[in-house]
């Protein structure tokens, strides 16, 4: 068996997750504030921060006053669920589902709310035809689908005018993308993805039509005490001044609040997707090179910025499963094979806590590690 030479450089950071993702450069915990940890979050340095990271958010992600930011528990899968079983059963429900979490929304609807839903489904790779969708439903969708590498192209495609409520999981694509927030009544996401934040925390945006929602329509199933947005018919409020519904970890919170401190510093949403676009630009360039690698997401003008997913010529599970294995036991790249619902490949994450050097130096370990198992 041929020896394959060893690439000169390695990646300085070979994070390469797509969740949780690569922490900012820089990062340090003991760089982190510490005088909220062991006090109560509702006593007043709790609460302080707690409403200092909401107003980052909304600073750095540009959001208007006319929309309201909560934290709450279980990630984005907790806050987009929060969200499906307050707000839906009042009209006709569309789910589009074009990798394995918009699947997963399809399910909680189908067989835990038990609404009959439009169900619109493309394979992984593709997108459905977003100008079928009836706006009198209203309508779940992933912005960025993080398990294909798919996403929406824009907003253009949900009318100002709709009836039904506009539902985004953008966990993958807030920090990213511009997205126009008047066209989004519900948006999800976690700190865990494009702010390398830490997981078990989601973020809860409402639109002024979510509002109205929440306080017409009560729906017909019961709703555990952690997804209660209402009090005495009115919206609880105080969850979106920093009082949260359970006891948030203070620890992630000054974790997120020093990755937002340090958007800020980049320039906030543009210089986050600066650095994100040079990243899969880099990437590009990479697959561009290389016959037996390509995009599961053929289409430059859907394809993701931050989760690029790509193919691997003749590649099975197994072979994916080592091409991984020998990355990040040579300390190159961690946790780059796809996601386990998705068709074998690999998963890079290029969101803007990665290092663009690092996506360039990744390259030739990509080859080494073809070559290795070709030669085997």
């Amino acid at each position: 068996m041929s020896v394959i030479t060893l690439p000169a450089r390695k990646p300085a950071r070979p994070f390469f997750s797509s969740g949780p993702c690569a922490k900012p450069p820089g990062y340090s915990p003991n760089k982190l504030a510490t005088e909220s940890l062991g006090r109560s979050h509702r006593a007043k340095i709790g609460k302080t921060r707690l409403q200092y990271c909401i107003d980052l958010m909304r600073e750095v992600l540009q959001l208007p006053d006319t929309h309201r930011i909560g934290i709450v528990p279980g990630s984005d899968t907790g806050a987009f669920e929060m969200a499906m079983w307050t707000m839906l059963g009042a009209r006709g429900v569309t789910a589009l589902a074009w990798e394995s979490f918009g699947e997963g929304w399809v399910t909680d609807v189908v067989k835990q709310l038990k609404i009959e839903a439009t169900v619109m489904r493309a394979d992984y790779g593709q997108l459905p035809d977003l100008d079928k969708v009836d706006w009198s439903d209203d309508v779940l969708f992933t912005w960025n689908g993080t398990t294909s590498g798919v996403r929406v192209p824009d907003a253009e495609w949900i009318p100002a005018d709709r009836q039904g409520l506009s539902f985004a999981d953008a966990t993958s694509a807030v920090f990213a993308y511009d997205i126009p927030w008047d066209k989004i009544d519900v948006a999800t996401f976690s700190w865990q993805k494009v702010l390398g934040g830490e997981g078990g925390h989601g973020v809860l945006i409402l639109g002024p039509r979510a509002v109205e929602r929440l306080e017409e329509y009560t729906p017909s199933w019961p709703l555990p005490k952690v997804f209660r947005l209402m009090s005495k018919g009115k919206l609880a409020e105080g969850v979106f001044k920093g009082e949260t519904i359970n006891t948030p970890s203070m620890l992630a919170v000054e974790d997120a609040i020093w990755a937002l401190e340090w958007a800020k510093d980049l320039g906030g949403l543009k210089g986050l997707q600066a650095r994100s676009n040079a990243n899969a630009a880099a990437l590009d360039k990479i697959v561009a090179e290389r016959d037996w690698l390509g995009h599961l997401a053929v289409d430059h003008g859907t394809r993701s910025k931050t989760s690029v997913c790509l193919t691997v010529e003749g590649a099975d599970a197994d072979f994916i499963k080592a091409f991984a294995g020998l990355l990040e036991k040579a300390d190159a790249a961690y946790d780059i094979a796809g996601y386990r619902d998705a068709p074998p490949g690999l998963r890079i994450w290029c969101g803007a806590t990665v290092d663009t050097a690092d996506i360039e130096a990744l390259g030739p370990w990509l080859d080494w590690a073809w070559a290795s198992l070709k030669a085997a």
